[in-house]
């Protein structure tokens, strides 16, 4: 079908579908006597957005005999998802739409919890919000809250219910009040929409375990072994020490079910449309109780095709531009946020104004503890050098650590080309991240350790991973203050490198790894519950918030951080440029926007190190700079001696 054939299609179909639209809006907004407003309100949106859905709509089910069916439902579950919106969100969804890129700026700092640890639920939590703005936190992610199955359920990620809240956080009202006092407080509520697969324990999965032959089809079932053996030819295993393979055999059914991650979580099967209708009902269910954000978790996964590896395929990015491109119609005040643990190529193809607005930045997390275990800076610069820009309206979220593991997700290319042999040097970080490395100041643990291919991944608390454990144990403060030194330069880095900065709540105090999952049998196999603690409010008393203590120190650091990162308008934009350095162990670059130029220094070595700025003064940069934070002045015209782990933020002076 030509373009213009697809255009003439499009506007077809909304012809087709319009008069029972028109008839939702008059049903549901007659009473009140403004269906002329709803009405303008939709076709501006159909206007704008309408064609490029139903394009997409037509390349991922045009083939379906019945593809106008599958077209108007979906479409009236949308319409009907944003009649039933709340006033107030519906005119967050008018003040997004004046302002697109609200989701992007020096303002925006988030962190994430799970509520159980973090607060015990969502009445309680929403009393910690003073605690947020003091934190100077502008958005807050919640890990997977929704209704799970019993017992290991990978963290929340298998979800039995997409539309009731664990009953040990609290409620869906509770949630929506939540929503509501954040938003109050101008903090913008983020959730996951783990949209790959359902627990096994979901009502879809039981009605498909019952024999209901629609609910079967949501889900990728096979009576042998014969289809999943064949894909298993190209496909690799996610969690090799507790799930071989990528089938589960269900006795009931007498059937093989996908199951890419755990036994208990079933792959859904977006090749039926039904499955993106009814997954878009959840989607906009989510958005109407006043999330701002959804994480989209595991987009690589979530479209299959035989002899491929069935990750990162076409039509996932087709599937994500769909959900997108409804959300403009039913909830434009609603962005994405990919997660998608990749190939740093991959995870640059999720992102896009139309496709995820926002994404995790897992290269330069892995690269800055790359940097300061080797205590050089030549992978991270080759990185950056063509890795860090991304489209315009997008942003990256730096972060440091999150409830996950740490992979070493560079370029193999990017190694070679500094003269780095990438599978050596995945093992020697492995080796420095769990102490095995002599010299090494971390105590990571190991994660999903594949003995078959030596692949493995890295838990652990920053803090811990950065040497404040190790430091803590030989009772040594010069350890200690290197520890801090090296979070701080971190920090300082993501906050300033372009994106949004995120933490997870608790590294903010210098927590360490909790090894007392060890004792839980749900989670005694997964070490990432090291880097998961209770939160210990009394810590927060006692060490925190009292002066000359190191989590003082670390926690006062931080906010100092978060509060210079908001009032520098040079951060405000996206831009980041690469400074010339003649040093290996330091890292320079520019941030600009509008005639306002900040260069940031930072030196990864835990010795002192000097640097000539020379150069810069051909980058137009002033002669004398100074640090925002120090008021240190540094010339250009002289070398600048930078003790270890030092990080300046330089403004012209």
């Amino acid at each position: 079908m030509t373009e213009l054939d697809l255009a003439y299609e499009a506007k077809r179909s909304l012809k087709r579908i319009r008069p029972q639209i028109d008839c939702r809006i008059e049903e549901v907004r007659g009473p009140y006597g403004d269906v002329d407003v709803w009405t303008e309100v939709i076709e501006a949106r159909m206007s704008e957005h309408w064609q490029r859905f139903f394009g997409l709509l037509h390349r991922l089910y045009g083939h379906h005999y019945d593809f106008f069916y599958y077209l108007q439902n979906i479409t009236l579950t949308a319409v009907d998802c944003w009649l039933e919106r709340p006033d107030d969100l519906n005119e967050l969804d008018r003040r997004r739409e004046l302002d697109p890129g609200w989701h992007h700026s020096e303002r925006m700092v988030g962190g994430s919890l799970y509520v159980d640890l973090f607060a015990g639920d969502l009445v309680r939590l929403r009393e910690r919000i003073p605690y947020f703005q003091e934190l100077g936190l502008t958005f807050l992610h919640l890990m997977p809250l929704f209704a799970s199955r019993p017992g290991n359920s990978d963290g929340g990620y298998a979800i039995s219910d997409y539309r009731a809240v664990d009953p040990d956080l609290g409620t869906i009202d509770d949630l929506r009040a939540l929503a509501a006092a954040c938003r109050k407080a101008g903090i913008s509520l983020v959730l996951d929409f783990v949209f790959n697969h359902t627990s096994d324990d979901h009502a879809w999965a039981i009605r498909a375990q019952e024999g209901d032959r629609e609910h079967m089809d949501y889900y990728h079932l096979y009576k042998d072994r014969t289809i999943p053996d064949q894909y298993e030819r190209t496909l690799r295993e996610i969690f090799p020490t507790v799930h071989r393979g990528n089938f589960t055999w269900h006795p009931g059914m007498q059937r093989w079910v996908w199951t890419s991650f755990n036994t208990f979580q079933w792959d859904l099967k977006y090749a039926n449309p039904e499955v993106f209708r009814a997954m878009c009902a959840e989607m906009l269910f989510l958005a109407n109780t006043g999330v701002e954000i959804l994480r989209l978790d595991a987009v690589a996964f979530i479209w299959k095709e035989m002899g491929t590896s069935c990750e990162n395929l076409p039509e996932a990015h087709l599937l994500i531009q769909a959900f997108n491109a409804l959300c403009r119609i039913a909830a434009p005040g609603l962005v994405f946020k990919s997660e998608a643990i990749v190939h740093p190529d991959e995870v640059r193809r999720y992102i896009g104004r139309g496709e995820c607005q926002l994404s995790y930045n897992p290269s330069l997390m892995a690269l800055l503890w790359e940097s300061i275990a080797t205590r050089e800076t030549q992978l991270l610069r080759q990185s950056l050098s063509h890795r860090q820009s991304l489209p315009s309206g997008t942003a990256w979220v730096n972060y440091l650590r999150c409830h996950d593991d740490i992979g070493w997700a560079f370029d193999n290319g990017d190694a070679e080309t500094v003269g780095i042999k990438p599978d050596d040097h995945r093992e020697f970080l492995n080796r420095f991240y769990t102490g095995r490395f002599e010299g090494s100041f971390s105590t990571g643990i190991p994660f999903q350790h594949n003995e078959d291919t030596g692949d493995m991944r890295i838990s652990g608390t920053a803090a811990s991973l950065a040497g404040l454990e190790q430091a803590l144990e030989k009772n040594d403060s010069v350890l200690a203050d290197m520890a801090l030194r090296r979070l701080y330069l971190l920090y300082g880095v993501l906050c300033s490198i372009g994106g949004n900065a995120l933490i997870f709540l608790g590294e903010e105090w210098a927590v360490l790894n909790d090894y007392t999952y060890l004792k839980h049998p749900d989670k005694a196999d997964d070490s990432r519950w090291v880097h998961r603690p209770k939160t210990d409010w009394k810590l927060y008393e006692k060490e925190v918030r009292r002066p000359g203590t190191l989590r003082h120190r670390h926690y006062e650091g931080l906010r100092e951080l978060f509060r210079a990162r908001k009032h520098q308008r040079a951060l405000k934009g996206a831009s980041m440029r690469l400074l010339p350095c003649d040093n290996i162990h330091v890292l320079g670059y520019l941030r600009e926007q509008g005639g306002h130029r900040m260069a940031v220094l930072a030196n990864f070595s835990d010795r002192e190190q000097e640097v000539n700025l020379s150069a810069w003064r051909k980058e137009g940069l002033a002669h004398y700079l100074k640090d925002v934070f120090t008021g240190r002045t540094v010339s250009t015209h002289d070398a600048v001696s930078l003790p270890p782990y030092e990080l300046l933020w330089l403004e012209e002076d």
